[in-house]
């Protein structure tokens, strides 16, 4: 296989984020604005012979995916020159004017073509035509099913083959070595051999003498943890050339190389970094005292050396490094030298995580254990973020409560979905977290936003729970390093829980913002926010402060004012504030903000009570300062007084 970068191994196409949306006439522009509706971030674009010749080409190259709004005829001439591989072409899908088919033409699989095909399909109340021959006949789609395990393919140009073989005989051959096979569910189409001269696909990170048949096709799983020790301005090229050298004299994949792991004062190494950034590898770095101790607790299987102690204060670097950043206790690589270079390897133990100076996010956590909190906000599709849109599409089960659920049907139509009660919290977020763990990617739908009274931060205390509960837990001393564009900042890295999970949490229109924004501009200034509820929180904390908040004059935005079980407590509320306030003091009373229900009111501190308010509702009460203008709340920043306004 030629050694190309893990970049133009997988493919260009996960660079990629936009979708654009092409069409020709007036009714065909119509049906582009309400796709768009589920696709908030395309860019609904004129085809013109003008825009063929210069637009599209660029387009093709920097966008996710392609819709187009014509005879399918059109596009197969306009893009024919266009079209490169499956590993790197956008998804092109064709709709009718009238929205009656969304065909699926070009990169079904690996570019998702199909499942844009069905998402418009179903918005539409339309059919989709899908073609490939996998998905009509109900069989694994082989490079999808590599991808989404985290496998890279070597040999691509045998996949039509041993999918032509899947489909005539409805099974494969399949062989699995020890350190792969325990992180994969096998498809009941994959049948299991123990030996691979009979496979027609190898899953393994090491070659075999029967690597020089042809009629195999090799997945290599990205497990390998290559331990780098180097002297100083050591060339990227002689970095390379050692590691690819001792991996190709042990029969071992380039390919599966997961990250490279070194010492703290090599992290900044220009070779070292130049050689990583070229393969998207992950750098993991350590001290010298915890690869000494990593030398204490596994004496047997590192060597010792004087002059690394002397230059470095570590009694190793490749071999401990290697071992601590893969989880294992034993090398499958001793340290080799060559040159100025020292390389040791070691295989990944399944949940070890990584502190990566220098990767890729989709690098950073197991590629199947995926959670998202999702913010949907006042709940309408127009409301929701594209972010949002874009994780409740890629993932495969749904978890919330109905009511919420109910208000994105258009978008979870083809979705597992997990629906629980109103006060079943706890019982959501478990089974959303035992699904992300089982290596499903799970939305947990929140209403408003998952960080305000919701769902993030029940998940993290989950989590954090778990990692308390789990096995060989270690103290960490060295902490999580970002790459320079701080890509993780969206993930939690669980390093000191071994929890195999990429959490992200996605914002959303918070009943806060909602609610003002439907009252004017009641929270322009200095704002507190108090939950009157009770069932998580004892009735003197929310007592204090509703007092303090009074007291120093904040405009207070009361959630869960009132329930059937304790109606009393919005009447304490206004009591307590009475005490700061004039009972003139302006309060706005917003239920089911931004939906068909909404019924929006003003009023004052004295009369708020003599309007219905229930857990559906959130109220706004004003500070000194708040005025009511043509029905709307305002509270003054203070621009008046500095400008003369």
């Amino acid at each position: 296989m030629g050694l190309e970068n893990r970049g133009k191994r997988q493919g260009a196409r996960g660079k990629k984020k936009k979708t654009a949306i092409y069409y020709i006439t007036d009714n065909g522009f119509r049906l582009a604005q309400r796709i768009s509706k589920i696709y908030p971030d395309a860019r609904i674009v004129k085809f013109t012979s003008a825009g063929v010749i210069h637009e599209l080409p660029l387009q093709w190259n920097k966008c996710k995916s392609l819709i187009f709004i014509m005879a399918a005829g059109i596009i197969v001439r306009t893009i024919a020159n266009l079209i490169k591989d499956k590993k790197n072409d956008p998804a092109v899908v064709v709709v009718d004017e009238k929205g009656r088919y969304a065909v699926s033409l070009l990169s079904g699989h690996l570019g998702g073509a199909n499942k844009i095909a069905k998402d418009i399909a179903g918005f539409l109340k339309g059919d989709a035509v899908i073609t490939t021959a996998s998905d009509i006949n109900n069989l694994p789609s082989i490079d999808l099913w590599a991808r989404e395990n985290n496998l890279v393919i070597e040999n691509w140009k045998l996949i039509p083959k041993i999918a032509t073989k899947l489909i005539n005989k409805g099974v494969l051959k399949v062989y699995a070595d020890a350190g792969a096979i325990h992180e994969l569910t096998l498809p009941k189409e994959f049948l299991q051999v123990n030996n691979p001269k009979p496979a027609d696909m190898v899953i393994a990170n090491k070659d075999s003498k029967l690597k020089t048949q042809n009629s195999k096709l090799y997945l290599r799983p990205v497990n390998l943890v290559i331990g780098i020790g180097c002297n100083s301005r050591t060339s990227a090229d002689e970095i390379e050339d050692a590691v690819k050298k001792t991996l190709g004299e042990h029969n071992l994949a380039f390919a599966s190389i997961h990250s490279i792991a070194t010492i703290d004062k090599k992290g900044n190494e220009p070779g070292l970094i130049a050689f990583a950034k070229k393969y998207d590898l992950g750098i993991s770095i350590f001290t010298p005292d915890e690869l000494n101790s990593a030398f204490s607790r596994r004496q047997s299987a590192i060597s010792l050396s004087n002059a690394a102690f002397k230059a470095t204060g570590a009694y190793a670097v490749a071999e401990p490094a290697a071992l601590l950043a893969a989880g294992a206790d034993t090398l499958i690589v001793k340290k080799q030298k060559r040159g100025n270079v020292t390389v040791a390897v070691a295989e990944r133990v399944k949940s070890q995580e990584l502190r990566v100076k220098y990767h890729k996010a989709s690098n950073l956590i197991t590629h199947n254990s995926k959670l998202y909190i999702v913010g949907t906000g006042p709940g309408g599709i127009k409301h929701i973020t594209p972010r949002a849109q874009e994780a409740i599409r890629e993932s495969d089960v749904i978890v919330g409560y109905g009511t919420y659920l109910d208000l994105i049907e258009d978008l979870i139509k083809d979705k597992e979905i997990v629906s629980t009660g109103m006060t079943q919290e706890v019982d959501r977020c478990g089974k959303a977290v035992e699904l992300a763990l089982s290596g499903k990617t799970v939305s947990i739908i929140s209403g408003g936003d998952p960080g305000i009274y919701a769902m993030a931060g029940l998940v993290f205390e989950l989590l954090k729970g778990q990692g308390a509960r789990g096995k060989g837990q270690e103290k960490e001393n060295s902490k999580f390093i970002p790459n320079k564009s701080g890509q993780n900042s969206k993930n939690l890295s669980l390093a000191t829980c071994h929890l195999p999970l990429s959490v992200e949490v996605i914002p959303g229109i918070s009943a806060l913002n909602a609610c003002a924004a439907r009252l004017g501009a009641p929270l322009m200034h200095d704002f507190a926010s108090i939950s009157l509820s009770d069932r998580l929180t004892p009735w003197n904390v929310i007592e204090k402060r509703l007092k303090a908040a009074a007291k120093a004059d904040f405009v207070i935005a009361l959630y869960n004012p009132k329930s059937k079980g304790r109606p009393e407590h919005i009447h304490k509320a206004q009591k307590i504030i009475l005490k700061e306030r004039s009972p003139q003091t302006p309060v706005g009373i917003v239920k089911g903000a931004m939906r068909e229900n909404e019924e929006i009111i003003i009023t004052d501190l004295k009369n708020m009570l003599a309007h219905c308010i229930d857990m559906q509702t959130t109220v706004i009460i004003g500070n000194s300062q708040t005025v009511v203008w043509n029905n709307r709340m305002i509270t003054p920043r203070g621009y008046e007084k500095k400008f003369k306004i």
